[in-house]
Order: structure tokens, then sequence, then C-alpha cells
């Protein structure tokens, strides 16, 4: 199948991107881990024991950073993971019932330091329907850090600037005590996606 003019484009910008280039130098699953890096030089999410349940996984990168600086990591992702020291991972479909109680399963009753969802659908192309997509999985991590968070928990999740970000963004502060806005170097200028950061979850 002949690829499209955009998807070539994609594939020329990601091959020269430096920090893919960084990330396959370095050992990190993707370009994403330095977003995770970024944030959390800034505002000190990953703690030594700290429990990390990782939303939208794969490739693993932000598993990989968290594990590396010893938290104790639940990923979760639709596609497979290769196995990374200190993560426990499931395969399945967040939205599925069956996969949260294998979740739940794996923390043991522990409640979560810090979630981090990294989770994006698959981009349709209808702008709409694509941000819609987007929120609703936003909006499902969410719901599954309220349930799952220790008070005082963190929660960073990303997002897309569009319809229903507004209102999203004041969910979260109805929740924690502090609420801000990352766009870390890693993150592609030309792309509204934006990181949510939730701080001190309120009982």
């Amino acid at each position: 199948m002949k690829r499209s003019k955009t998807s070539k484009q994609w594939m020329r910008e990601h091959v020269n991107d430096p920090f893919v280039q960084r990330a396959q130098k370095e050992g990190y699953r993707s370009r994403a881990a330095y977003k995770l890096l970024e944030i959390n030089e800034r505002d000190r999410l990953l703690r030594l024991g700290t429990v990390v349940v990782d939303l939208g996984a794969t490739p693993g990168g932000w598993s990989q950073v968290a594990a590396a600086r010893g938290c104790k990591v639940v990923a979760l992702d639709l596609l497979p993971l290769q196995p990374l020291p200190g993560v426990e991972f499931i395969q399945g479909d967040f939205r599925e019932d069956e996969v949260l109680v294998q979740l739940e399963q794996k923390l043991g009753g522990r409640q979560a330091g810090l979630v981090i969802s990294d989770m994006a659908p698959n981009i349709s192309g209808i702008g709409m329907s694509d941000q819609a997509r987007a929120m609703h999985l936003a909006e499902l991590a969410l719901e599954f850090a309220l349930q799952h968070l220790q008070p005082g928990g963190a929660f960073l999740v990303k997002v897309f600037q569009g319809v229903g970000f507004e209102a999203y963004i004041r969910q979260m502060r109805s929740h924690f005590g502090k609420v801000v806005t990352r766009k870390p170097k890693a993150s592609r200028d030309r792309s509204s996606e934006l990181y949510l950061l939730g701080l001190e979850k309120l009982e």
C-alpha cells in the first residue's frame, strides 16, 4: 500500500526528531520519556517506593522512567509491552470493566501515589470526533485517579486543547489542591497536546 504524503512527512519528521534520536542513543523506549523527565524535574513526582499507575503505557517510555527512579509501576495498554524491570503490565482496553478489575488486583489494595496517563485515541482526521474521543479517555483516567489515588496524590494526564478542555480543568480543580499545565520541550510545538497536573488530591 502506497504511503500518503502526510505519512511520509510524519515519518521524515519522526526520524529527524532530536528527541527520537536522543531516546535511541540513551536507551529509552520512546521520545515521550523526556516529557516525563522534564515534568518530574520541575514537579518532583517520582519518589522512591511510590506506587505509580501508567495508563496507555506502550511502548513504555513513562514506565521506564518511573521504574528507574524506584517507583512500583503497574502499567496498562491495549497494545503489548515488551517487559521492563520493575513494571507489572496488563494488556487490555481501559474502557472495559474486567480490565479495571485486573488493574485493581495488581494494586492489591494499595492506593497509588501517582496516576499518569499518556493515552490518546487513534486519530481519524475528523477534528471534533478525535477531540471527543480524547476527552473521553481523559475523563476515564480522571475517574480512575479519583478512585485509586491516596489523599495528597498526584495525577498527570495528556489532553488536547479544544471542546471540553476548560470544563475538564474545572473538574480537576474541584478534586485537587492545585492544577497546573505543562508543555514539555519534547511535545511538538504544532501539537495541541498539553499535560494537566493535579497535585494534592483532596480527601
